[in-house]
């Protein structure tokens, strides 16, 4: 191992410019790790999430060691590509390299939050948000290098998918706090709360009431519940369209959305077995996905595509939110918010079809309908 570095560092440690030619066998070594250091960010963040409804937050807890595993992977990669300019153009690598300098003043950002704030639960404050942000901006890099410099072929596609998934899972983070609390407060009234003592009495103090079912809402369902919707279905519904025009594969928005809800299907039950929280799962996402495939196998101009596309996604959404509540696990939300939901869809879709018809932001011209 040590022999096939210094190989490594040999044939490939060299200064140069952004866009130089990478061989091919670069160019699969570089994006497969990309996959390997995203996939323990995933699981790290997956246990992250799950710990917090449990416990005290820990700065060494093991979902924070598993994560800065993988992001120390990302940003070395990231120092690679600016050191030798090997794997991607100007644009990519300035994206790699905005996202990860987010990500890392992010970090002490988020810890000193914690240490002033105390128990800062929700996954929606700012410094988790600059997290979300510099993640999202280095997945765009990454996406657009490996559109561009990823052979052509099979493991193309499904690279490309896979990284999309990550782009799905990060945008939708920030949900699971509810999907989590909706369980943790079912879990306390049915008299086997998950959240550990230390946790309740910490709540409890914070908001100066008594142990009991108000802290319990406090720390697991502080959201207004028009959040949900209308940042689950249009957040996820703009990723997954763009997912389907840069994959383009006919099933592709259906298979990126249901390779993350098979994923949280998948997790949840592993973190239970070994005694943390469970939380609801998306299952409807699968259907958004359907909704954007079907929108994008109608020959119709992009406004009219975005606007029904939106509608049917709006409808779907909405409406497996409702079913999940009634016959699985959902969180609560407003549904007087599907209104504003299709119509904000509606306006950004159609935008997001002029902006990504520009070239230097995807590496190629996409056929957008």
């Amino acid at each position: 191992m040590i022999q096939g570095a210094r190989d490594f560092r040999t044939k490939y440690w060299a200064r140069g410019l952004p866009g130089r030619e990478t061989p091919a066998e670069l160019t699969r070594l570089l994006y497969r790790w990309w996959l390997v250091g995203l996939l323990l960010k995933l699981i790290g963040s997956s246990w992250d999430v799950s710990w917090h409804f449990k416990w005290l937050r820990d700065d060494l807890a093991p979902p924070h060691l598993i994560n800065t595993v993988g992001t120390v992977i990302v940003v070395a990669l990231t120092l690679f590509h600016t050191f030798t300019g090997y794997g991607g153009d100007r644009w990519t690598i300035r994206l790699m390299q905005v996202g990860s300098g987010i990500f890392l003043i992010a970090l002490p950002i988020d810890i000193i939050n914690h240490r002033i704030n105390g128990l800062d639960i929700t996954s929606w404050s700012g410094s988790h948000a600059l997290l979300y942000l510099g993640t999202a901006v280095m997945l765009a890099g990454a996406i657009r290098g490996w559109m561009k410099y990823f052979s052509e072929g099979r493991a193309h596609t499904l690279g490309l998918a896979a990284l999309w998934f990550f782009f799905l899972e990060n945008v939708w983070f920030p949900n699971q706090h509810q999907e989590y609390g909706v369980r943790a407060l079912q879990a306390y009234d049915s008299g086997r709360a998950e959240a550990e003592p230390i946790l309740l009495q910490f709540a409890a103090d914070q908001l100066g009431v008594p142990v009991g079912r108000e802290a319990v809402v406090h720390f697991a369902l502080p959201i207004a519940d028009w959040v949900y919707p209308v940042w689950g279905l249009v957040a996820a519904a703009l990723v997954l369209v763009v997912a389907r025009r840069t994959i383009d594969r006919r099933w592709a928005a259906t298979a990126v959305a249901g390779g993350y809800v098979a994923y949280r299907c998948l997790i949840w039950p592993m973190l239970a077995g070994i005694d943390f929280p469970k939380s609801a799962v998306p299952l409807f996402l699968v259907l958004v996905g359907l909704a954007i495939d079907a929108a994008h196998a109608l020959d119709l101009p992009t406004p009219a595509k975005a606007v029904l596309g939106s509608a049917a996604v709006t409808t779907v959404g909405y409406v497996g939110i409702w079913f999940q509540q009634e016959y699985l696990w959902g969180p609560p939300i407003s549904f007087s918010s599907a209104a504003v939901t299709a119509v904000l869809l509606a306006v950004l879709w159609t935008a997001g079809d002029l902006l990504i018809r520009r070239p230097q932001l995807l590496g190629s011209r996409l056929e957008l309908g």
